[in-house]
């Protein structure tokens, strides 16, 4: 499976037999869209028109089956919702004997309902920008902690040209937070099960 970060909640997955495109918000961030026509397209929450014609496109709650990737979508309080509000989306997707978390803009404690219906996760995709926004380090760290996935993929933070309603923390000020030391910086994210530890580590993708 291979992992590129296109800035926000914006990344791509591509397993052996899809492209998955998950929250591609950028063209109201001032960003180019990165979907491309044949992508499943996921969102978290909330979204505009998709960017080109998708396979599929998964935006609420349930079970999906499609090119030999399995997706689960879990209910969950979002960061600025009510607490009896459940107006986001969390994710399981597992392809190519990965299993990978896509938790979105939801606060920061889940029940355990929620947690038991992750599972396992092998890699986490989180934001850490704060600012109201979405949860900060502590709360990121306290989800990494529940969840002990083998892998941290940080999003979401102060980054170059994307143009955020709120300020968002740099990734330096993030990390320092979440107190954890990136494993690697890389512009693209190749990873297979043998490669995955038992500790769990994080990995700093480039904006693409």
């Amino acid at each position: 499976m291979e992992f590129q970060f296109y800035g926000a909640n914006c990344l791509r997955l591509t397993t052996k037999k899809a492209k998955v495109i998950i929250d591609d918000n950028l063209a109201d961030l001032g960003q180019k869209p990165a979907t491309k026509a044949g992508d499943v397209a996921i969102f978290t929450g909330a979204h505009g028109p998709v960017a080109a014609e998708t396979q599929l496109i998964i935006d609420q709650p349930g079970e999906y089956e499609v090119s030999e990737v399995s997706v689960q979508g879990i209910a969950a309080r979002a960061h600025m919702d009510e607490e009896a509000k459940m107006s986001a989306t969390m994710y399981r997707i597992d392809a190519d004997d990965i299993r990978v978390g896509i938790v979105g803009h939801v606060f920061p404690e889940l029940n355990d309902a929620q947690l038991e219906a992750l599972g396992t996760i092998d890699v986490l995709i989180i934001p850490v920008g704060n600012s109201g926004y979405t949860m900060d380090a502590v709360g990121a760290l306290n989800l990494i902690k529940e969840i002990e996935p083998k892998l941290v993929i940080p999003t979401h933070y102060g980054e170059k040209g994307i143009k955020y309603p709120v300020p968002q923390v740099s990734l330096e000020e993030a990390l320092k937070g979440l107190a954890m030391e990136p494993k690697e910086t890389v512009a693209k994210l190749k990873i297979k099960p043998a490669d995955l530890g038992e500790t769990t580590e994080l990995v700093v993708l480039e904006q693409q």
